[in-house]
């Protein structure tokens, strides 16, 4: 395995999984860190970290970062949401932090941004589309209000170290200049430096500027130009994987409280059939679903004693 990543939770960690493959590595996904020896490329250890307590978010991923590098991982990323979901008493900083030491690195870029899905970092700052990331609807989100748009000012709060920046006009001076942007935050003492990028060429950029380094954070953009660098170090194939198409029915399944997703949501149920799940009654073993959409409803009974029975089942 060359490049382990530790995500979490379950969905962040598919995107990133599909990121790596698509840049030609041969790709597994964990739920929780594997067990023995695994025969691939990049690894993904899914967790279900983000709202978990500092110490449980913290364990957790140092026992998935310790099995990565047990399989001879030669970068560690750690991903987080392209909006930053935590608190200012979170745990992205501890997780940061306590995944420098074990790695012994020096320096680590702090980059959610994620240009395609509208998430951008500027000075510091984060945008999804048109708006701070405070006025997009995170600022309201039940479990991780994003009410400062300020990555570095947010991140501060949860760290014990200085939070260092590097803006845009380095990041589009090349991945040299990058590099010497990031010797010379360590230099002051920043271990844990926010990045600018609001395109996926800045991400590429960031990407070969950080080849070398132990440990990245980010969001799963961060991991577009990551696969390249090891395929010019002659250690993948010059041509990318392509990911198989599937052919027949799917659900998709959102979980995700961002104004985005609902507006997804929203827009998908007005020619599809949908289903509200409530997952409080189904942890209580109570299943019970919302058939307020006609959607439900003017569904193939077939399809719906299929969905129940699944239910039921789980």
């Amino acid at each position: 395995m060359l490049l382990g990543a530790i995500a979490d939770d379950f969905t962040g960690a598919s995107d990133l999984a599909n990121t790596l493959a698509r840049g030609g590595m041969s790709t597994v996904q964990f739920v929780g860190p594997g067990r023995g020896k695994t025969d691939c490329e990049a690894g993904v250890v899914a967790l279900k970290t983000r709202s978990a307590p500092v110490d449980d978010a913290v364990r957790q991923s140092l026992e998935a970062a310790r099995w990565l590098l047990e399989q001879g991982c030669e970068q560690i990323v750690f991903k987080y949401c392209s909006t930053f979901d935590s608190t200012p008493t979170g745990n992205i900083g501890p997780v940061a932090e306590a995944l420098l030491r074990l790695t012994g690195t020096g320096v680590a870029v702090v980059c959610p941004a994620f240009p395609a899905t509208g998430r951008r970092l500027f000075m510091g700052h984060l945008f999804v589309g048109d708006r701070l990331l405070s006025e997009s609807g995170m600022q309201n989100h039940p479990l991780t209000p994003m009410t400062d748009p300020d990555i570095r000012r947010w991140l501060q709060q949860q760290t014990k170290g200085e939070i260092g920046s590097i803006a845009l006009d380095v990041v589009r001076s090349g991945a040299a200049a990058l590099r010497n942007g990031l010797r010379a935050e360590l230099t002051a003492g920043h271990r844990l430096v926010v990045v600018d990028a609001i395109e996926d060429g800045d991400l590429t950029t960031i990407a070969a500027a950080v080849a070398d380094h132990k440990l990245v954070t980010g969001g799963s953009g961060i991991a577009q130009g990551l696969p390249q660098n090891f395929r010019d170090q002659g250690k993948l194939s010059d041509a990318a994987a392509e990911v198989p198409l599937v052919e027949g029915p799917g659900v998709v399944i959102c979980g995700s409280c961002s104004t985005t997703s609902q507006n997804q949501v929203a827009c998908h149920l007005q020619n599809h059939p949908g289903l509200a799940i409530d997952p409080a009654v189904l942890m209580r073993a109570r299943c019970r679903w919302s058939a307020r959409h006609a959607g439900w409803r003017r569904m193939r009974p077939k399809i719906r004693s299929s969905i129940r029975q699944r239910l039921l089942k789980w």
